[in-house]
């Protein structure tokens, strides 16, 4: 079994997805009556079991853009294929893509073509607050083994950056930071909750060296300025906002004990299960790798061959 992280990492964000695809839209009371405790196929979206989304095809195609090195310009390339050629599908058929994303990419496209590919470098802050999808939140973890060991100014710039493609509001690129950070720690080696309490910490003070908006602070109240453990299950959300996605998948991760249990944990919150899970999948991964997960997973898990030569081509390019 792989102990690569940048594998587990990969492999714990298709794996979460592919878990939560057949969930997807159903509401909290529903998975509390039949919650969801396997690898199972068909239900929302009528997939096979192991199929994975939208999801895990952005994050796939932002690894492979990065075994080149960081580019924009091929990183929105990477995206575009996916959207317009299936690139990095489970099946060869694209399902499941959200609408800020879908316009998104389309203008990327544009980009390209009219010969401005400066333009993807300027995205950031154009977005106004419904650009706070969880779309960039649930592709980024890959990114993580580029910006590791950098200030974290310039992690966040760069983050930004790439968030900024497809979700340009700072909420959101932020969101994305909160969890890149928190990998980083886990990356080092610390215990989860030392590695959360490190992550607040980092954050509180960028926010002070960049000025962030004390009404971007008060979104943060429950991840970054208290404990997000404090808060109740009840009172978790898990849908398309990044806010709820950030908070279910924080949660999740730091109050269970295994991958799987921190997966079902955030799936079974219901709604948009595919992307929590992803989300999760990426941070359990990481941390617990993905060696006491069934091996009945490894094996109906789409492409799971393909997802591990890729890992091993990032971390033979930024090693772990």
């Amino acid at each position: 079994m792989e102990t690569n992280p940048v594998i587990n990492a990969l492999l714990g964000v298709a794996m979460g997805d592919a878990l939560g695809v057949p969930f997807e839209f159903r509401r909290s009371h529903q998975m509390k009556e039949t919650p969801a405790v396997d690898m199972v196929g068909h239900g929302t979206h009528n997939q096979l079991a192991g199929t994975w989304s939208d999801d895990t095809s952005l994050t796939l195609c932002l690894a492979e853009a990065l075994t080149k090195g960081y580019d924009l310009v091929n990183i929105a390339q990477e995206f575009i294929a996916w959207r317009y050629e299936s690139r990095w599908t489970a099946r060869g058929k694209l399902f499941d893509i959200g609408r800020t994303t879908a316009v998104a990419i389309a203008k990327l496209k544009s980009f390209l073509e009219h010969g401005v590919p400066e333009a993807l470098s300027n995205q950031k802050g154009l977005g106004d607050d419904r650009e706070n999808g969880n779309g960039s939140l649930m592709r980024i973890m890959p990114l993580l083994f580029y910006i590791k060991g950098k200030d974290i100014r310039t992690q966040f710039n760069i983050i930004w950056e790439v968030s900024a493609l497809t979700h340009r509001h700072i909420r959101a690129a932020m969101s994305c930071l909160i969890y890149l950070k928190l990998g980083e720690h886990l990356l080092a080696g610390k215990d989860k909750l030392l590695a959360y309490e490190q992550t607040r910490k980092d954050v509180l003070a960028l926010w002070e060296v960049i000025e962030f908006p004390e009404s971007e602070k008060t979104v943060f109240e429950k991840s970054v300025i208290q404990d997000i453990r404090s808060l109740p299950r009840t009172d978790l959300k898990s849908g398309g906002y990044v806010i709820e996605a950030l908070e279910a998948s924080l949660w999740c991760f730091l109050t269970e004990n295994s991958y799987a249990q921190a997966v079902f944990s955030v799936i079974n919150l219901g709604h948009d299960t595919d992307t929590t899970g992803a989300i999760t999948g990426g941070l359990a991964g990481l941390y617990y790798g993905m060696q006491d997960v069934p091996p009945r997973w490894h094996n109906v898990l789409a492409r799971h061959d393909d997802i591990v030569t890729l890992g091993k081509l990032l971390y033979e390019k930024y090693g772990a």
